[in-house]
């Protein structure tokens, strides 16, 4: 098995897997491009070109890669090798979608592709099968939602590395240092701690705190300071990890201790109501009920969570009006946040998965504010 994917035995699992939901859905088969989809298939990390590289999936029959000759060679990266599927290579000037469709047995009913597929290869596939594809989101969406057994020990030791880089952050909120430089410091911490690259750092001091979506600037960290840092970054094999704590540069005044108790509570509620039958959306009642009772709903202005796996964002989304019952093996974030436009914000954020009676967090750095000493 290579340190970037699975074992075959996984990979050919998925492929019956999915072939078998193509059939549920009364489909032909599947056509996956480049993109977490074929990554999560078959373990592979090519890109997307002008020229077409696809899985093409029958829901009877043998799986067949298309690919251009010249790229060939990235396939041996890949579980295609061991998984001994057939490949059909092809050079310039010949035709990519006609081989598509002969894989697919020459069916010209429903077909679906993944929703990554540019639309250069997405027209001249529904061109040459007479039908515009339907997208593999509805058929791969349970597959990829429910972690097995080797995605969820992933997120085990991605949730653990980022830990120890939260564990780190407190000696990097120097008042005077910039939120760029503390940004890059936690780069290095996130790939010295085992990641393979940066996937994003928020570091929002002071009013930036206020902004969820804030990535890191110029300004200037200060004594009285509430700093957010969300990082995350996927871990081999690819597995994401994403993890929120709040931090005070001294002592925080007191109501903002008051509303961040209040918040420490939403996200312990929410968690706590993660289990086998609840709705994602009763997981972002939870939190919001609590926020509210306090006078502090407006201030939570995003859902509870998102998916997380190969993407960081991904389905089941924990949002309000979302009636997906939840599973065992659904892996997914909760955080709540409270924001304050112009004054400060804060968020709290844990990867959780489903298990048969409950939920247990990959992320175990404490909860409270925590309180960095001024020099």
């Amino acid at each position: 098995m290579s340190a970037g994917r699975f074992s075959t035995d996984v990979y050919a699992s998925r492929l019956r897997a999915a072939a078998s939901a193509a059939t549920d859905a009364a489909l032909a088969g599947l056509v996956i491009t480049p993109g977490y989809d074929l990554r999560y298939l078959i373990g592979s990390r090519a890109q997307t070109f002008e020229r077409l590289t696809a899985l093409v999936l029958p829901a009877v029959g043998d799986p067949t890669i298309v690919v251009p000759r010249l790229e060939l060679a990235a396939l041996k990266e890949s579980a295609v090798p061991e998984l001994g599927l057939t490949v059909r290579d092809w050079v310039d000037g010949e035709d990519p979608y006609a081989l598509v469709v002969q894989a697919l047995g020459g069916e010209r009913r429903k077909i679906a592709v993944t929703d990554s597929m540019p639309a250069l290869h997405l027209l001249p596939l529904a061109d040459l099968l007479g039908t515009v594809p339907v997208l593999a989101t509805e058929v791969l969406r349970r597959l990829r939602m429910v972690k097995d057994d080797a995605e969820i020990d992933a997120l085990r030791k991605a949730g653990a590395a980022i830990d120890r880089v939260h564990a780190r952050v407190p000696d990097l909120l120097v008042p005077g240092r910039t939120e760029a430089d503390v940004a890059a410091d936690i780069a290095e911490a996130i790939v010295a701690e085992g990641h393979s690259e940066v996937a994003f750092i928020i570091v929002g001091s002071g009013p930036h705190g206020a902004d969820p979506h804030h990535e890191c600037s110029d300004r200037e960290l200060r004594p009285g300071d509430i700093v957010v840092v969300d990082i995350g970054g996927p871990y081999e094999p690819g597995y994401n990890s994403d993890s929120t704590r709040t931090y005070s540069i001294g002592e925080p005044d007191p109501e903002v201790a008051r509303r961040y108790a209040v918040l420490q509570r939403a996200q312990q509620a929410a968690v706590e109501a993660v289990r086998p039958g609840v709705t994602a959306g009763q997981v972002d009642a939870a939190a919001r009920d609590v926020l509210a009772a306090e006078g502090l709903a407006e201030a939570f202005v995003h859902r509870t969570g998102h998916g997380i796996g190969l993407s960081v964002h991904e389905e089941p989304y924990i949002v309000a009006g979302n009636d997906l019952p939840l599973q065992p093996g659904m892996a997914f974030s909760v955080e709540p946040g409270i924001y304050f436009p112009g004054e400060w914000g804060a968020r709290i954020e844990d990867i959780v998965i489903v298990t048969a009676d409950g939920a247990f967090s990959v992320n175990n750095r404490p909860h409270d504010l925590v309180v960095v000493p001024v020099p």
